[in-house]
């Protein structure tokens, strides 16, 4: 018997994830029983997932981050649109095919790994759980993955039969990271995994994540609010702005040719020692996810809105795979 298949083979370009025109709209709380208004978590989202990359997703808190992690986890199912996964729409697939085939190859890393963890459970059984719900290898070989697991993220041995609760947040995170990665899956989804750790632990998490994807061909989603964290992770950057995507693209296009106004108001916000940034203070009214403006869903915050920003969302411009929705984008920096 062949021993078991714990990591993916070569093949940067091909597409593991991909959203075809994704809507998520939720029902709010407030309004009565029979007149509830819909908030648009997410809307028309379209973006590529491949084998290989980290895709850094950025935006404020309440812009559809973690909804568009939980689309990309199989967690939400889109009210519209598709989830292609390699090829084919998760959600017309078998529940068992789904859960088989799916649940397999995409690991998630949640922002808090307190509460993530089972506090009752060993780490040692935190990471078997997964091996024995999918009944990879045989007992023995299961023990040691746990053990080759542990390695990987750069654990003790004698953690294996501590309780996460006696362990530093750090160490928490890490085993997380560790549960992820149990079935050897092609995609981690990593939703601000360093946002609920100490700031001398942050720069540890972000380099083990660095190695691990190179080390394994991992592709990687990785959400956060900090734009100057994603700049320095991500192969590829997607800015979302109440529920859209408002521009997507190589790091280095978004980062040095930046388009959105949005985009350039995130990184004067989070100064880098690298570029001197003057800083955007944001005015206007913050809408409302159950009401969005009309238009582009930035305009009643943004220097540059006029008449025709409202009048329907801006087209898609594209330029060498960097896209972005702005009828007035940030002027080039060789023309400025």
């Amino acid at each position: 018997m062949p021993p078991p298949r714990w990591f993916g083979g070569p093949g940067r370009e091909q597409a593991l994830i991909e959203l075809d025109g994704v809507h998520v709209r939720h029902r709010s709380r407030s309004g009565g029983v029979f007149h509830r208004e819909r908030v648009h978590a997410l809307t028309d989202a379209n973006l590529t997932v491949r084998q290989g990359e980290v895709l850094g997703v950025v935006g404020e808190s309440g812009c559809g981050k973690s909804t568009l992690a939980k689309v990309l986890v199989g967690l939400q199912k889109p009210t519209a649109g598709t989830v292609n996964f390699h090829g084919h729409d998760l959600w017309s697939m078998p529940v068992a095919r789904r859960r088989r085939e799916f649940g397999a190859e995409v690991g998630v890393i949640f922002q808090d790994p307190a509460t993530a963890l089972n506090p009752r459970l060993t780490v040692g059984r935190i990471l078997r759980d997964p091996l024995d719900v999918h009944q990879r290898g045989t007992p023995k070989q299961r023990g040691e993955r746990v053990e080759e697991l542990l390695d990987l993220v750069g654990l003790p041995d004698h953690v294996i039969g501590a309780l996460s609760g006696q362990l530093s947040g750090g160490q928490r995170q890490r085993v997380a990271i560790a549960r992820a990665l149990a079935l050897g899956p092609k995609l981690v989804v990593a939703d601000e995994p360093t946002s609920a750790l100490d700031v001398s632990v942050r720069a540890q998490v972000l380099n083990l994540l660095v190695d691990l994807r190179e080390t394994l061909n991992l592709g990687m989603v990785f959400i956060s609010h900090d734009i100057q964290t994603v700049r320095y992770l991500a192969d590829r950057i997607a800015v979302i702005y109440l529920g859209r995507v408002v521009e997507e693209g190589p790091t280095a296009d978004v980062v040095g040719e930046t388009a959105h106004p949005y985009t350039e108001a995130l990184f004067s916000a989070t100064p880098s020692l690298l570029d001197k940034t003057e800083r955007i203070v944001l005015t206007g009214t913050v809408p409302s996810a159950t009401s969005p403006p009309s238009g582009c869903p930035f305009r009643t915050r943004c220097g540059r809105a006029d008449d025709a920003c409202a009048a329907a969302f801006p087209a898609e411009s594209a330029r060498d795979g960097h896209r972005w929705h702005c009828i007035h984008p940030v002027p080039a920096r060789s023309a400025s």
